[in-house]
């Protein structure tokens, strides 16, 4: 098999040799061999594996894209695939969530309340999570008159459920801006809303978009592994 130097490994990939040897230390390329003077010495197998990482992790993170890699050094393609499945309905489940937002923005002026049980039933959040949202000001809450529970109307409900997409995504600069978007919406603004609302579906979108191309390049490094044979 042809040996390829870190060097070009990573002006091919546009990213540093520092990184080549991260990825590395993290156990999510097998390990290289040596030259007689320390060096490491690359195949085509390690840039394949290289390949999956830079390609995988924008739609899947790098703890799934971890995962995965690891479980084909393993030879457990199954195992692999099944990872990724779990990330792909996550992200549908994302899909169905902004449509019932959208359903409840239709249905604002409508008077809704819900206690933090009955919202913790509905959207399946722990009402832990739910009042440390409260605490750093992503949602707000009224309490009732008669018995002093927390209650959310339907707006808050709009902001619970896009800030549970948020917890499916994945720690980025984007996902920060988006959270922050989300505590400033404003009912009063509604055009706003369905702004925030539109760019989290571009950006549920672009994440299907990013997932698929990285599905390519975990198909070119199944087949090089020979773990894919259908």
């Amino acid at each position: 098999m042809e040996k390829i130097r870190p060097i070009d490994i990573a002006k091919k990939l546009n990213i540093s040799t520092s990184t080549l040897r991260s990825y590395e230390e993290r156990g999510i390329v097998p390990k290289p061999e040596r030259s007689s003077t320390g060096y490491r010495i690359f195949t085509e197998e390690h840039l394949a594996y290289f390949e999956c990482i830079i390609a995988l992790s924008p739609g899947f993170g790098m703890d799934i894209t971890s995962a995965v890699l690891k479980k084909l050094q393993r030879k457990e393609l199954d195992a692999a695939l099944w990872i990724i499945n779990k990330a792909q309905v996550a992200n549908y489940e994302d899909k169905i969530i902004i449509e019932q937002v959208n359903n409840y923005l239709e249905n604002l002026t409508h008077e809704n309340s819900m206690t933090t049980g009955e919202v913790s039933l509905q959207t399946n959040i722990p009402p832990s999570t739910l009042r440390y949202w409260e605490k750093e000001g992503f949602i707000t809450s009224k309490r009732g008159e008669l018995n002093n529970y927390r209650q959310f109307d339907t707006f808050q409900l709009i902001k619970i459920l896009l800030m549970k997409i948020t917890q499916n995504a994945f720690y980025s600069y984007e996902v920060i801006q988006i959270k922050k978007k989300i505590k400033e919406l404003n009912q009063n603004d509604l055009e706003d809303v369905r702004k925030v609302i539109h760019d989290i579906q571009k950006h549920i979108d672009k994440r299907n978009q990013k997932q698929l191309k990285g599905l390519f390049y975990l198909y070119k490094l199944s087949t090089i592994l020979n773990l894919y044979r259908i």
